[in-house]
């Protein structure tokens, strides 16, 4: 199987191979418009789209920008800044559009399937080898020419359906796992808005009505008015105090990358906001590099534990992750270890509502960044404990179940990264793959 596939190039088998223009580089901008724009940052590494990490232009910009106009069934495939990232459009984020650092593919009817050619730009052999081929500046770039001219085997139709069938079962599963934990994640951060934001229980009580959704003992912890703060009206008896009194705040640093020492025998996991980068669900499961016990000496904050909150500080400012494993951090994160009067899962909640504060707080001349200095005066409530523990009662659980589907949705991706270029390639027969999903479902 596979052997007598034809080869040919991702040029020959699209109508169109370009890439998106920025807007203001035509003298439009950004704004509040009905036209999604999508960013190398708006797909993540397992081909979807993170909503609130979409830009948005006007209708009258989308129109301007007519080469990089999206279509439904164009394959996207980045080429700046990271390079790889694929994604189908979908009629669920049209209209669209995209910027230079996204290549859009658009694949001829009848000759490729959309689904299949974006398995092939994915597949980890074709973005190593477009990686290898970039051209660095200030960022890496992979240009178009090389795109159009990279080589791939192309199966009949009939062959690239069952293919993507078999891929697709895979990633319908993954699909599903990680809706359930935009729903788990969107329900915790709606009962923290709820409770600390919006302070709804407090505004029933206030009513003589009984807080929604809240049984009598809950209740009884929320006051019945407010008192007037720096922050404007708040539960009487919340005090607001500078953050950094309310939860410890460490950094991190990279020991020096000439010494190989510091980097082998790798046994501790050591991050850099770029782990964060895309990531589907605020939870970091693993990382790019590791360090040797003796380059982890070099770091003061040493090894955090499970349970502690990354906030990256710079490059960019404002990914959210709770680490699933011990970490060592790099200088591009504010971390918050358990510990502290509010506990990470809160300040996970806290950090993503407040997070135009804590930019508006940052400065620099080379890149935007925040430093544990300025990041500690910022105000916040300080909820009576047993406030938080009910909170933590109720959004421990969600998140629990959020941390494990991430898992089970990892596992299956490795599985499918695994079958990937040997179904493409023709090494591996599709009875072989089939079995090897029935193992996994049982």
């Amino acid at each position: 199987m596979g052997s007598d596939w034809p080869v040919t190039t991702v040029g020959s088998i699209c109508d169109l191979v370009t890439k998106g223009t920025t807007p203001t580089t035509l003298g439009f901008g950004f704004e509040e418009g009905d036209v999604n724009f999508v960013k190398v940052e708006s797909i993540t590494r397992d081909g979807s789209f993170i909503k609130d990490k979409l830009g948005r232009i006007s209708d009258e910009t989308h129109r301007a920008l007519k080469r990089s106009q999206l279509r439904a069934g164009d394959v996207l495939f980045t080429i700046a800044g990271t390079i790889g990232r694929t994604a189908i459009v979908s009629n669920s984020i049209l209209p669209a559009n995209t910027n230079q650092a996204v290549a859009i593919a658009r694949p001829k009817a009848g000759l490729v399937m959309p689904l299949f050619l974006r398995y092939v730009l994915s597949n980890p052999t074709f973005t190593a080898t477009a990686v290898s081929r970039t051209v660095q500046s200030v960022q890496a770039n992979f240009s178009l020419t090389e795109l159009k001219d990279s080589r791939l085997l192309l199966p009949t139709l009939e062959e690239q359906s069952l293919i993507v069938a078999v891929l697709g079962t895979l990633d319908g599963r993954i699909s599903l796992l990680r809706e359930t934990n935009a729903t788990l994640e969107a329900i915790a951060q709606a009962l923290f808005k709820s409770w600390f934001v919006d302070f709804d229980p407090v505004h029933a009580k206030q009513k003589g009505i009984a807080p929604a959704g809240m049984d009598e003992a809950t209740a009884a912890l929320f006051p019945d008015r407010f008192d007037e703060s720096e922050m404007g009206p708040v539960p009487m008896g919340w005090p607001v105090v500078p953050v950094g009194e309310l939860v410890e705040c460490v950094g991190g640093a990279t020991p020096d990358t000439k010494e190989p020492t510091f980097w082998s025998p790798g046994v501790h996991a050591w991050t850099t906001p770029k782990d964060l980068s895309g990531l589907p669900a605020p939870i970091l499961l693993h990382t790019e590099r590791r360090l040797s016990s003796k380059g982890l000496a070099k770091i003061g904050s040493g090894l955090l534990p499970v349970g502690t909150l990354l906030l990256s500080s710079r490059a960019p400012i404002g990914y959210l992750a709770i680490a699933q494993l011990p970490v060592a951090i790099n200088q591009g994160y504010i971390a918050i270890p358990p510990g502290s009067r509010l506990p990470p899962l809160y300040m996970l909640f806290w950090c993503d509502q407040n997070m135009e504060t804590i930019k508006a707080r940052a400065n620099g001349s080379t890149f935007m960044e925040i430093s544990k200095k300025a990041f500690r005066p910022i105000p916040a409530i300080a909820p009576p404990a047993a406030v938080i523990d009910a909170f933590m009662k109720t959004a421990t659980p969600l998140f629990d179940r959020l941390s494990e589907n991430e898992r089970q949705a990892q596992t299956l991706a490795m599985l499918r990264d695994t079958l990937l270029p040997r179904l493409i390639s023709g090494q591996l027969r599709l009875p072989q793959a089939e079995s090897q999903l029935v193992a996994v479902a049982v």
